[in-house]
């Protein structure tokens, strides 16, 4: 199947061609017609499947049959969770509409809203944004939702488990009720359900890949190893096998900080990004990555799903995630478009309750190695690592964090991609220590 046959005008069908793609993906091939027909569409993708194609370029085309108004009202919104996913989705709406007559624009927190407002106040066609800096612009007279004609929502389960319920439901009340919604997921919780249920009409349910099923073009691999020895392990197989694009998950920041400090000690080249870091020292980060100037970026979890990285060839868990979900985000960040990657795990005596629970999810029994020098301690508890150390266990504990996180929203909007000032004085203690163990 070609994306012509799929009813893409020409103007798309040579952006799609400038970018090299030639066959649309499976996510593709079943969301774009549906898109076109002016569908509802819910959509199961994982990362890597080329999703954001999926939704963008019929939005593209249906905008390009209307009218352009002289003021250009906003008329397309995609919503998603964190700063990194909405700039890589604006850079494919850019790349997608380059021979259209569209405009675009992307808005988010951390950084400075007058260059933003700057481009609005211009017209904007399609608006990519963050929540919580989507409602302070909002809220000041910067832009209006009273036009949309088309909401996405891109990545909804993260945003949910980020606690951005609340300000879904209030952008919802700024919009129109006749529009056109696509809400596209890694999964169908029972929470997504809901939000469904109350936002789509009538939709179409789309699945591209099972769920929570990690892509084959993917090697995975688990070293067991003594906690004491992870960093010089990490350093070991970075040099050893002379890497040079590699990512590297943590649980918390403070682990991102101090795991990039030993990696520059030991003469690796590092960078690390995560929800403290100003957007700033994350963009700048992120393209030295790309650009190979930095050989290993160093993330936690709020980077899982927002960062687009062609032919990344390594992720390494330097710590697996608590969440089990999560795993199949991260290492999906490799073997993208049909690329081959390698994912690698470091689990400790501690960890070992959270990689069974890995392997249950994806239905995957992992290869487990041993370097010699880098054995695990005999003498280790199995016990998995204290709550306070990460997101909590799956199950139980992850109920207490989204209860959590939806009564700190205010807060984590700011932190995670949200708004600026206003909302990051209102930032209670605890909700500030929740994100700082958990993004």
């Amino acid at each position: 199947m070609s994306f012509k046959s799929l009813g893409l005008s020409e103007a798309l069908l040579k952006a799609v061609s400038k970018q090299g793609y030639t066959t649309p993906s499976p996510i593709q091939q079943k969301a774009i017609p549906l898109v076109l027909e002016r569908k509802d569409v819910l959509a199961s993708a994982q990362t890597g499947t080329g999703k954001t194609a999926g939704f963008t370029l019929p939005l593209l085309q249906i905008l390009s049959r209307g009218q352009q108004l002289r003021h250009r009202p906003v008329k397309a919104l995609v919503l998603t969770p964190t700063r990194e996913l909405a700039a890589q989705v604006y850079a494919n709406v850019k790349a997608y509409s380059e021979f259209l007559d569209l405009r675009s624009a992307v808005i988010f927190g951390g950084v400075n809203q007058r260059p933003q407002i700057a481009t609005l106040r211009q017209g904007v066609d399609i608006l990519v944004a963050t929540p919580g800096r989507l409602l302070d612009l909002n809220n000041q007279g910067f832009l209006s939702l009273a036009k949309i004609e088309i909401l996405v929502l891109d990545e909804a389960d993260r945003m949910l488990d980020m606690g951005f319920k609340r300000d879904i439901d209030r952008i919802m009340d700024l919009m129109p009720a006749k529009r056109q919604n696509l809400l596209f997921s890694a999964t169908f919780s029972k929470e997504i359900k809901q939000l469904a249920n109350s936002i789509l009409h009538h939709p179409v349910l789309v699945e591209a890949t099972p769920e929570n099923s990690t892509v084959d073009a993917i090697s995975q691999k688990v070293f067991r190893v003594a906690k004491s020895k992870k960093t010089d392990l990490i350093i070991k197989l970075i040099a050893d096998g002379n890497w040079h694009q590699v990512l590297v998950f943590t649980r918390t920041k403070h682990g991102a900080n101090k795991l990039c400090k030993k990696m520059i000690s030991a003469g690796i080249t590092a960078a690390a990004i995560h929800g403290n870091k100003s957007q700033g020292a994350r963009t700048k980060a992120l393209a030295g990555f790309k650009s190979s100037a930095v050989r290993v970026l160093v993330a936690t979890d709020i980077a899982a799903r927002g960062l687009d990285i062609p032919l990344l060839p390594h992720v390494i868990n330097f710590e697996i995630p608590n969440v089990s979900e999560d795993y199949v985000h991260r290492i999906g960040r490799t073997g993208r478009a049909g690329a081959k990657g390698e994912a690698i795990s470091l689990v400790s005596a501690d960890e070992t309750t959270f990689l069974r629970d890995i392997e249950k999810l994806t239905g995957n029994k992992i290869p487990v190695e041993i370097m010699e020098g880098f054995e695990p301690d005999p003498n280790a508890s199995t016990q998995p690592v204290k709550q306070g150390q990460g997101r909590g266990r799956q199950g139980s504990n992850r109920s207490k964090s989204k209860s959590q996180n939806s009564r700190n929203s205010n807060s984590r909007s700011s932190n995670a991609g949200g708004s600026g000032k206003s909302r990051s004085a209102n930032r209670n203690k605890s909700g500030r220590r929740h994100n700082n163990n958990n993004r």
